[in-house]
């Protein structure tokens, strides 16, 4: 994988619904059509997150992995960490304390030999 391709951070609003989600969806999409995204969603914001926002999250890194790329959690507040958890959509992603640390971890990456 070559570390030369841009950690994009995105913040993900206050409330992830199907209105609000597909907006931030739209705004998301061109970046998640580049050559191998790779995505940070800054949650620290996000104060409550439905069905269809977790469905918009789902398709978010869907659209990266078509592309080789990926898109990470960071800074999950706990009551949407509980709504991912009871949808069991947690393992899906990997979810991070900080928005730095899930930007480091895509240059952590080990190169295939």
């Amino acid at each position: 994988m070559n570390s030369s391709y841009p950690v994009v951070v995105m913040e993900v609003p206050g409330s992830l619904n199907n209105l609000e989600g597909q907006a931030f969806f739209h705004e998301l999409q061109p970046l998640l059509e580049t050559d191998r995204p790779r995505i940070v969603l800054d949650c620290s914001q996000l104060q409550h997150v439905d069905g269809a926002g977790i469905e918009i999250l789902l398709h978010c890194i869907e659209e990266a992995m078509k592309r080789d790329g990926d898109v990470k959690l960071a800074a999950v507040l706990p009551a949407p960490v509980a709504i991912l958890e009871l949808m069991r959509v947690d393992r899906l992603f990997e979810i991070f304390d900080t928005v730095e640390e899930a930007t480091r971890s895509f240059h952590a990456v080990a190169q295939p030999e």
